[in-house]
Formats: C-alpha cells, structure tokens, sequence
C-alpha cells in the first residue's frame, strides 16, 4: 500500500500523519508513505531576478518544505514507517494529485483543513480540490 500524505504545517495535517501511523496495522506490510508538502511559486516582479537567482528561491523552497515536514518525519520515524519526502511547487491541489498518480499511489490522505486562507473557515479549499481532481480515492481526517 502507497499512501500519499500532504501536510502544510497545520495540525490537521498532522492529524493525517497520525492516522497512516494508527492504521499502519491494517496492511499486511506498513504502507509506504509519500510525503508531500506543496509551495505556491514565489511571484517575480520585474527585475527582482537579477537580484535573486533561481538557487535562492530553490533553497527558499527547499528550507520552508523542510520546516513543514518536520513534525511529520518525527513521527513516522518514531513509528518505523518508510517514507519519501518531495517539496513541490505549483498549485496545491493539481501538485498533490499529479504527484499520486505518479508515485502509483493507492490513496491519498489529506487534513480536512489547513493553513490556507479558507481552511479555519470551512472544508479546506485545497482538501476540496483535492477530492474533485482525483481518481485516486482521498481520505480526509480531521
């Protein structure tokens, strides 16, 4: 089994995480993990490229995803479930499903909210995205 977990750095992402990690039982083998966190592109504006190369927004990328997966790395190392970590950029919710069916996922597990701008108001926008572009089944967790 091939889970795809999204976190953002909210506890509703790390409710997910939990979840694979309560659930791991249920498999004949603990499931492999795709951990996913998902920047939105830094916007340029004109002229800021001569001042920034593209090496600083890929370390940007790269420090800030680090800091989201963290709690998440601790626990499934904690539980002794393998993971893959991938610090993605582009839309959220199509970045999320592109990754799933390229990583042969079996499911995708994703908090019910997150850390986007609707996601304390209701179902998260990316969590709804999410169910809407996917074949793959999704499993939201509060």
């Amino acid at each position: 089994m091939r889970i795809l977990v999204a976190v953002d750095g909210s506890r509703h992402a790390l409710a997910a995480v939990q979840w694979v990690i309560d659930h791991a039982g249920w498999y004949r083998q603990k499931p492999d993990v795709e951990l996913v966190t998902v920047h939105l592109p830094v916007p340029t504006l004109h002229g800021l490229g001569s001042v920034l190369s593209q090496q600083h927004f890929e370390r940007y990328y790269r420090e800030e995803g680090e800091v989201r997966l963290a709690p998440a790395r601790e626990k499934l190392d904690a539980a002794g479930i393998a993971y893959r970590v991938h610090v993605l950029v582009g839309s959220v919710a199509e970045s999320i499903v592109e990754k799933a069916v390229n990583t042969r996922c079996d499911l995708i597990c994703i908090g019910s909210r997150g850390m986007g701008e609707l996601g304390r108001l209701l179902l998260g926008s990316t969590a709804t995205k999410v169910l809407h572009l996917s074949d793959v089944p999704v499993l939201l967790t509060k």
